[in-house]
């Protein structure tokens, strides 16, 4: 009788590493999924292109439990609607369940198509922490010919912050003064406690003068500059994964633990509005993200 030959425990080590980290990678996707770091047409576009991703070996239940307001009732409803195996994996569906569950997707989670045409106005917005401040330094520092509008703010300086250069730090009253006399583009109590405000004037006269001109501000304001310039270009700044968005947070230590978690919470919200952009951009590397805001607003003055 032959012995059977037992792979090397190194063999077994190195593909048990492999294992958890794949699991691992599932489970942040799905965690992205669910707070809508990504959308599900990407996942689906993931898992075409590569079976062996973590989005292309992850089963469809997952997927689909993944996505809001779905739960188990919902889940098998729709994969019997589908014709879908519950022990499929999203990379290994025929042509016919391709097409079926993301023609199901684009139904129940429409994607908002980019515009057509762009505006010498471009609005950067995006979750807490998300780098939309490092992104728009790095424009303002390598890409002068862009206008950077500076906003007035009620809440103190933080450390390093310059009046003027940073923002305008103005008093309550100064701020009720600003909105009187409209000369706030936009405006917004942010987190419930201080107000930001991009002031008219400065923008006006840019783009009078054939500039471009970049706003980074908060998802309210940019919102108000879509009612009240409808040209403007949105454009969605999201971070790599939700561990990253919360990684970044807890490590720029300027909140405490409370007012993380409030910031959270209000991330998720946040986070569920990028399908209402025209643009969405992914800050994994700061000069390539940047990069990618300049070429929005250099195609619109082509």
């Amino acid at each position: 009788m032959t012995d059977q030959v037992r792979p090397p425990e190194v063999d077994r080590v190195a593909a048990s590493r492999k294992a958890v980290a794949a699991r691992r990678a599932r489970a942040s996707l799905k965690r992205d999924i669910a707070m809508r770091v990504v959308t599900p047409q990407e996942v689906l576009r993931r898992a075409f292109a590569d079976p062996h991703s973590p989005a292309g070996t992850l089963r469809v239940p997952e997927f689909l439990t993944a996505l809001p307001a779905i739960g188990e009732g919902k889940r098998d409803r729709i994969l019997a609607e589908l014709q879908i195996s519950p022990v499929k994996r999203l990379g290994g569906l025929g042509t016919r369940q391709r097409e079926a569950l993301a023609a199901w997707l684009d139904r129940r989670m429409p994607v908002r198509g980019h515009r057509r045409t762009r505006s010498s106005l471009v609005v950067l917005a995006g979750p807490t922490a998300v780098g939309k401040g490092t992104v728009a330094a790095h424009i303002r520092e390598h890409h002068p010919e862009v206008l950077l509008s500076i906003s007035a703010t009620t809440r103190a300086p933080r450390p390093g912050e310059v009046d003027g250069q940073h923002y305008y730090f103005v008093s309550d009253a100064e701020f009720d003064r600003m909105i009187a006399e409209d000369e706030l583009l936009e405006w917004a109590t942010v987190h419930g406690e201080h107000r930001y405000g991009t002031p008219r004037g400065p923008i006006d006269d840019a783009i009078l003068a054939g500039r471009s001109v970049l706003l980074e501000i908060d998802m309210q304001g940019a919102f108000q500059v879509r009612r009240s310039e409808p040209t403007a270009t949105l454009v969605f700044l999201l971070p790599p994964s939700w561990d990253e968005l919360v990684n970044r947070l807890v490590g720029r230590g300027t909140e405490g633990a409370e007012e993380r978690a409030r910031r959270l919470r209000t991330a998720k919200v946040e986070l569920a509005a990028q399908n209402d952009f025209d643009f969405r951009i992914v800050n994994d590397d700061v000069a390539v993200a940047a990069q990618q805001v300049v070429d929005l607003m250099q195609a619109s003055a082509r």
